[in-house]
């Protein structure tokens, strides 16, 4: 699998390279898994709309925020600076336990990558995702092109989380959000350690690690 950090990028941009590399693959090209960061955006998930939202989608624009309708399963999220993504573009077809058990191999490498970085993290039954204790820390929202993915999972990092303030995230009244800065913080540790780019590197250790299982 070819690993392409495209570093900080639009939603839209990184959308139109992830359909081209769905393409390229389902003509036998080679499985890629982008890396990368995004502008301020708001995604709306095939199972999340306007109602969590805390404006209408057009004031939030006026406003100068980006909001995005997407073709991923999951409910609404936020996309910024310090938050590290990966966007896996890889045949499913093949992998024992399907689109199930990708999801389940996406929510491994938030948690292994964590792991690297010294923050207990886990599951929370009945809610997707990556959790540390009661907050959500990662989120995960999946695209299927006959049988390609594309889409994936976006982990935070820094400590602002301030556009999550904007949204009833995940669709879940009451989660907290959290990040990496935020728990090395809270276990006494400096937020620094948070940097982006080393949360990046530990997700695609993982991430790569897991899918070879």
């Amino acid at each position: 699998m070819k690993v392409v950090d495209l570093g900080l990028i639009s939603y839209a941009e990184a959308l139109a390279l992830q359909v081209a590399a769905v393409e390229d693959v389902l003509a036998g090209g080679e499985e890629r898994l982008f890396v990368l960061e995004h502008h301020p955006v708001i995604t709306l998930g095939r199972h999340g709309g306007e109602a969590f939202l805390s404006r209408p989608a057009e004031e939030l624009r006026a406003a100068g925020i980006d909001v995005e309708q997407a073709s991923r399963g999951g409910n609404v999220t936020c996309h910024f600076p310090g938050q590290a993504v990966i966007y896996p573009v890889m045949r499913l077809s093949r992998r024992p336990g399907g689109l199930k058990g990708y999801f389940s191999d996406l929510e491994q490498a938030g948690i292994d990558a964590l792991a690297m970085l010294g923050v207990p993290a886990g599951r929370y039954p009945g809610r997707p995702g990556v959790w540390t204790g009661p907050r959500k820390i990662a989120s995960v929202g999946v695209g299927v092109r006959r049988w390609v993915s594309y889409h994936g999972l976006a982990l935070n990092a820094g400590p602002d989380l301030s556009l999550f303030s904007l949204v009833t995230a995940c669709g879940l009244p009451g989660v907290e959000m959290t990040s990496v800065a935020r728990e090395l913080e809270h276990l006494g540790r400096s937020p620094d350690e948070a940097d982006v780019g080393r949360v990046k590197n530990a997700l695609v250790q993982a991430f790569l690690s897991v899918t070879a299982r």
